[in-house]
């Protein structure tokens, strides 16, 4: 009896949060370490699945560049970097556009499927979404830096995602965009994300990754910011607490929060049910953020 009474009490907690949610869009990026854990994945998956039953209207948008790198690897292709940054050439292009649309988001759209769920990959092979241009740098004398098929989100097909999302159908989308004559783009999935987020008006914007969160000291677990704002988050970025991989992925959020995202969170895929645990209970497991 007191089992059951604890799951009436979870379900009762979660009440509210399902009604607040009910019919907001939730953009959840799912990428980097995180993907190369199957049964993570499949946990995650699982909560996606959940989130659409009782009535948000989550999209997946994911990267894979681990993946990306090990068939660029095999293909016998040098990497070679611009100002810290990989320059993408037609052929990575084109391995990355096959890893990321044939193998990782069939892959996830069929697990989604196997647990229950409607899923249906949006990309260049299919039903492009993600609108793009080329993304140019400048160096420290203000001269463009050239990255190749690299690029950004400028805008989506939203009329595709909400009647995908209406239909009870969660859309993955892979970080490729299209360019206004038609070619392919290769985006950073974490800015991707952010950028779909702000364009779609969503409620939140999830970033699973595998750390739990932003820490005060990456070596001290008691460190982690349950909350956080955009000013307090500049300045951690200014002071080097926010450091090295981290820093596009926080650039990102805030980004989508100036322009009306309601939250953004950093959580870890690796622990069981992190997402229904950060979305539906009155404490959360990672990192959240707010203007």
């Amino acid at each position: 009896m007191d089992q059951a009474i604890t799951k009436v009490k979870v379900l009762v907690e979660a009440l509210e949060w399902i009604r607040r949610f009910r019919d907001r869009y939730v953009v959840v990026k799912l990428g980097g370490s995180a993907l190369e854990e199957p049964e993570s994945v499949k946990r995650c998956l699982a909560d996606v699945v959940f989130m659409e039953a009782v009535g948000m209207r989550p999209i997946l948008v994911h990267g894979g560049g681990k993946a990306i790198n090990r068939s660029v690897a095999e293909a016998g292709i040098e990497p070679r970097f611009v100002q810290g940054r990989r320059y993408t050439d037609e052929k990575t292009l084109e391995i990355a556009t096959r890893v990321l649309t044939e193998e990782i988001c069939e892959t996830l759209v069929d697990l989604i499927k196997t647990q229950g769920g409607r899923a249906v990959g949006l990309h260049v092979n299919e039903q492009p979404v993600l609108e793009g241009k080329k993304l140019t740098l400048q160096d420290a004398d203000g001269e463009p830096i050239d990255l190749g098929r690299v690029g950004y989100v400028t805008g989506i097909r939203e009329d595709v995602l909400h009647s995908v999302c209406r239909g009870g159908v969660i859309p993955v989308l892979p970080s490729i965009a299209v360019d206004p004559e038609g070619g392919s783009l290769n985006v950073n999935a974490d800015t991707a994300a952010a950028a779909i987020a702000a364009l779609i008006g969503a409620e939140k914007l999830v970033f699973l990754s595998d750390v739990p969160g932003i820490f005060l000291d990456k070596s001290d677990p008691s460190t982690l910011v349950p909350h956080l704002t955009v000013r307090r988050c500049r300045d951690l970025i200014a002071d080097g607490t926010i450091a090295t991989g981290m820093v596009p992925k926080v650039e990102a959020a805030l980004d989508a929060l100036e322009v009306g995202v309601g939250k953004v969170h950093i959580i870890d895929a690796n622990i069981p049910h992190s997402l229904l645990l950060e979305i539906y209970s009155d404490k959360g497991i990672g990192t959240e953020i707010v203007r």
